[in-house]
């Protein structure tokens, strides 16, 4: 099980160092969100910063690329970085999809399935393995001039999905390598839902579960003092509370018990009361959705509760820790305290 950091939006001077401080502290690599700046450029100086880190975009907007464009940028960071990419792909919600990046919004699992098998046909043809002919139901792609292709480079090439519901999640399980599972889950959730809805689609396809990897956030609430933990821990229950506001994540609550809670933050959150979206998410949620531990413990709790699921974990909030900037209390100690989590998560890997 690798561990990796979570980042999101940085200039190129602070990736570096941040991708730096990644690989010297231990982590096996960083994974790049994509909201307000594309990963790709990130990804690209990272790389030259930090020549052992791995890294993975979590998640890459899909349907406002064609599938082309994103098959030869990952392509291209994959070759340049020796294989330490891989390419994490999400359909984004409606609103941003239709109002922001001004594409089609239809059939969102059909299409991302539709996509990634495009995405895959031209890898293979970037490789000269077959010939660009690929006919789907959303994409057709049959044009490569040789001229037009990558130099191929022989490195795996992987396509990973984000997924929580279940049209997603078989799709995941019929054509992904892996799937981004989504930073607001329980364990419950990955047992009872996530796990099996893969093997339909897996076995739909004629593929085994165990071949798809898992990627998973996860929420930490830990320090060295009661100020400590109680920042972490708020800081947290407002990011599970902003997540939980979506109704299509309800069942996340609902599963556990947890009647109503969704419709409470959506509540709180047309008041624009934050504090109030807070105090929803009760400790007994934290500890279902969050891994709340000393530092000493940490790395035995994440190691007990996703080594025998999770290719990779990707710790949410730890990047501030590293950079010591302050966004979580962050300090020259606290980066001590995550190389220690990572180095005892890879050596009991």
């Amino acid at each position: 099980m690798d561990i990796d950091i979570m980042t999101g939006p940085n200039d190129w001077v602070e990736t570096a160092a941040l991708a730096r401080a990644t690989e010297e502290a231990g982590f096996s690599g960083l994974l790049f969100t994509e909201t307000s700046q594309v990963p790709w450029m990130q990804i690209a100086i990272a790389s030259q910063a930090a020549e052992r880190l791995f890294f993975t975009t979590g998640i890459a907007v899909a349907f406002p690329r064609s599938p082309m464009v994103t098959a030869a940028t990952a392509y291209e960071l994959v070759g340049n970085t020796g294989g330490r990419f891989r390419l994490g792909l999400g359909s984004q919600v409606k609103a941003h999809i239709t109002r922001r990046y001004g594409v089609e919004f239809d059939r969102p699992a059909a299409r991302l399935r539709d996509y990634v098998l495009a995405v895959k046909a031209c890898f293979r043809a970037f490789e000269q393995t077959e010939k660009l002919a690929y006919d789907g139901e959303f994409y057709q792609l049959s044009l490569l001039p040789r001229d037009w292709s990558p130099r191929p480079h022989g490195h795996e090439m992987k396509v990973d999905i984000s997924a929580v519901g279940p049209l997603m999640t078989r799709v995941a399980g019929e054509v992904a390598d892996g799937v981004h599972v989504h930073p607001l889950h329980s364990m419950a959730y990955i047992e009872n839902r996530l796990l099996p809805l893969l093997a339909e689609g897996a076995t739909s396809a004629g593929r085994s579960a165990d071949d798809i990897d898992l990627m998973i956030p996860v929420f930490t609430v830990t320090g060295d003092t009661a100020e400590d933990k109680a920042r972490q821990a708020s800081a947290a229950k407002r990011q599970i509370g902003f997540y939980g506001t979506t109704p299509n994540y309800a069942f996340q609550f609902d599963d556990l018990g947890f009647d109503g809670t969704t419709g409470r933050l959506r509540e709180a959150m047309k008041a624009g009361d934050l504090d109030a979206m807070e105090a929803v998410i009760t400790d007994e949620m934290l500890d279902n959705y969050a891994v709340v531990a000393e530092w000493d413990d940490l790395a035995d709790r994440l190691i007990d509760r996703y080594r025998d699921r999770a290719a990779r974990i990707v710790l949410y909030s730890a990047a501030a820790g590293l950079r010591g900037d302050g966004a979580d209390g962050g300090t020259d100690r606290t980066a001590g305290r995550w190389a220690e989590v990572a180095r005892a998560v890879r050596a009991a890997s």
